[in-house]
Order: C-alpha cells, then structure tokens, then sequence
C-alpha cells in the first residue's frame, strides 16, 4: 500500500502521454496524406524563421495588446510548467519537492517565486482574453465560422488555463513545509492566510488533491490539443520553418505546363516530336486539387497549425466588402475534411473509401475562391506563417484546368488573350489606335 499512489501515477502518466502519442501518430499520418513538396532549401534562413516567428512571436507583436498578452501566456505557460519535471519526479519516487534537495533554497526559492508571478500575470492575460472574447466581443471571433464548437474550443483553453494556474498557487498556499520556508512564496503566502482555520491534516489533504489536478489537468490539457485549435503551441515551430520562402507574389508554375508554353512559343519546335525522356512524368495526374489528398503536405501542416485567430481574415480586402471569402475558414475546412478522411481511413482498416464527398463543393464554394484578390493580406498577416492562397490557388488550377469552371470574366480575359495576345478585346493591328484618340 505504501507504493500504490507512485503505481497509481505511474499509470496515469504512461496512459496520458501514450494516447497523446497515438494521435500524434495519426496527425502525421493524416498530413503525409498530402504530396510531397520540397522544403529543404535554405536551411539557415529557416531556421532563423522558426526562431524569430514561432519561438521569439515577431509577428504575434505587429497587434501590440494581443501581442503582449499572447507571449505573457506563452513563457508563463511554458516556464510553469518546467515544475512539471518535479512533479514527475516526486509522482514516479514518492519523494517532496526534490528540487529542495537539488537546488540550493535561495535558487529553488527564486524558481518558484518566479513561477508564481507568472501564474498571476497568466491569470490576468487570459482573463482580458475571456473578456475580448465573449464581453467586448471583437468582430473578429463572430464569423460564421467561429459558431459551435469554435467559439467553445476558444473558451474551454482559457478556462483549463485558469484551473491549471489556480491549482498550481493553491498547491504551494496549502503546502505548510513550503511556506515555512519563507522563500518563493511570492505570491502563495497571501493566499496561505485564506486557509488559517484549517487543521495540518486538512491543509495537507487540499495540498495532495491540488498537486494530482493539478499533474492530471496537465495530462488532459495535453491530449486535448489533438482536438482544439490549440495544436498550434506544438505546430508553431515545424510550420514556420517550412513556411514558404519565395516572395509572396510569386505563384508557382507546373512544370509540364510550362513546357507546353515554351513548345508553342519556339517557332522552330516541331509539335510533333517526341518529347524529351523523363518529360512524361512531369505531367501531373490531376491539375490543382479538389480534395485534401491533392494539396501538398506543408498546407496540411498549414491547416492543423491554425490558431482560428481570425488575423488573416480580418486583413482580407474581399471580406472587408462583404464577400463571402475567409481565409480563416478556408483552413478550418482543409482541417476538418483532413480529418473526415482520416476517420475514414482508420474505420476502413487503413485504406481510404470513397465518401462521395470532397473539399471542393463540399466545403468550400467556388464563390468563396474566385472572391480572392491574390493580394496575400492574409499570408502576411498569419502570426505562424499559414498560407492560406496557396490551397486557393490550387482549388482554383483544377477548377479552370479540370473542369473549365472559370467564371465569365475570366473566360473572356483567356480567350482574348489567346487569340488577340491582350486580355482586351481587340485585334492586334488596333492596339495602338488610342494614340489618335
């Protein structure tokens, strides 16, 4: 019996970072669903983007009051939960507070007297968070997409957040060899007095039941992540280092097309030669993509890695004048059909069945498509660097490739620059007409 709450721990912990592990294992098979792309290039300055970006939050920062707030979050969060290590030793080896027996009592002091600062400003940032959200209510978090289980998913992490702080002060307030130490205790010794009528053995009961909510809370904060938005904390870094690197009105160009353009372009090509060897294989099986199985691995990665912030949409031109396009939700849906598909593929022993369903049409309209600007307001804006016109665009190739679904004004624009070499409507010899007028 005198080993039974490190057994009961030890199983606890094995079964939280074990499921945590298998539905890591599923993301990563749900984003290598995607075609592979090549992201090796550049590797320094990649680098550099995951640590100025994701680690040090420069694009967190262009909205100062989030910005602030968010990174307040974000290192309080983080360096709290260094304590956690303890907690695990202590857990695993029945031991109490074994940093105390590590550290010296000034440096173990400062650590936590640090932490606890932290905690109270977490409380504070998400507090004003829980505030913009549902009291001063910014436009940016009551879009159509933010109904449901968005907005719930937006509020249920502020308030593990809370309960995690307030647990985290509640098990130092109450833990009498703690604050007999007179070190550390910035913040917990003011909450110590709400407890004085208390019995030693009560003090230490409410002590042991914050202390395991507070190891549990951990557990189930991580494997909620698989399931909330808040998958970004860990996506954040691979996602900006293989975040796109060209200029952002760069487009990319097909191989097999552009070949094409070049064979009609050279007056001496013979149209019916042979192509080169290895050309064939340049064409593609599809043109663009309709589906999340067409798009490539990194807007997979893109997808799952979005914070429903709603920065993109909210810097969106065509959004701004009411058109029905948000980029937010355009990388919600890749998500959530990402996620259809790998329900299917686990529920059909490991292969995909055709659900007679596909992002396109499905999810996203041709309306929400062709109502882009290409303006990359939306590129620019994402604090993780998403690219959310990159599955546009490829949405868009298959639907002018594939199915010649174009809208009108474009279809006349293509026609005339095929046959007048100007999207203009007017034959070649009077191009220059205007210069009489």
């Amino acid at each position: 019996m005198e080993y039974l709450p490190n057994i009961l721990f030890a199983i606890i912990l094995i079964a939280g970072i074990g499921y945590f592990a298998k539905n890591v294992k599923k993301l990563i098979r749900n984003i290598k669903l995607g075609q592979d792309v090549n992201v090796s290039d550049n590797k320094n300055q990649r680098w550099k983007n995951m640590a100025m970006i994701a680690l040090g939050q420069s694009k967190m920062v262009k909205r100062p009051i989030a910005g602030f707030l968010h990174i307040v979050v974000y290192v309080g969060f983080v360096i709290i939960n260094l304590e956690v290590l303890e907690i695990i030793i202590d857990g695993l080896f029945g031991t109490h507070r074994i940093g105390l027996k590590i550290l010296s009592e000034s440096v173990y002091g400062f650590l936590i007297g640090s932490f606890e600062i932290l905690a109270v400003l977490v409380l504070v940032a998400v507090i004003v968070f829980w505030l913009r959200r549902n009291v001063i209510k910014l436009k940016r978090f009551l879009s159509s997409e933010m109904k449901g289980w968005p907005k719930s998913d937006g509020n249920i992490i502020l308030y593990f957040e809370v309960v995690l702080m307030c647990l985290f002060l509640t098990m130092n307030a109450t833990d009498t060899s703690f604050q007999a130490l007179d070190s550390g205790n910035i913040i917990s010794q003011f909450i110590a007095h709400w407890f004085n009528g208390f019995s030693e053995g009560t003090l230490h009961i409410i002590e042991r039941a914050a202390w395991w909510l507070h190891i549990v809370g951990i557990l189930i904060f991580l494997n909620y992540l698989y399931f909330s938005k808040h998958l970004h904390i860990l996506l954040a870094f691979p996602n900006t280092y293989y975040g796109k690197l060209t200029p952002k009105g760069q487009f990319t160009n097909l191989e097999s097309v552009t070949n094409e353009v070049k064979l009609m372009m050279d007056p001496n090509a013979d149209p019916f030669a042979a192509p080169p060897e290895g050309a064939e294989a340049a064409v593609p099986a599809k043109f663009g993509a309709s589906d999340v199985q067409d798009l490539n691995w990194v807007q997979l990665l893109n997808a799952y890695t979005c914070t429903e912030c709603g920065r993109c949409t909210s810097s969106c031109p065509a959004n701004l004048t009411g058109k029905k396009l948000s980029p937010r939700k355009i990388m919600m849906d890749t998500r959530d059909r990402l996620e259809e598909v790998g329900k299917n593929i686990d529920a059909n022993g490991g292969e995909f069945k055709d659900d007679g369903k596909q992002l396109l049409g499905d999810y996203i309209t041709n309306e929400e498509l062709w109502a882009c600007t290409t303006c990359n307001a939306c590129v620019e804006a994402c604090p993780v660097s998403i690219d959310p016109l990159s599955i546009i665009l490829e949405m868009r190739r298959y639907l002018v490739m594939e199915q010649s679904a174009a809208p009108m004004e474009l279809n006349n624009m293509m026609t005339n620059i095929e046959n007048n070499g100007a999207p203009w409507p007017y034959n070649q010899m009077d191009r220059l007409n205007w210069v009489n007028e």
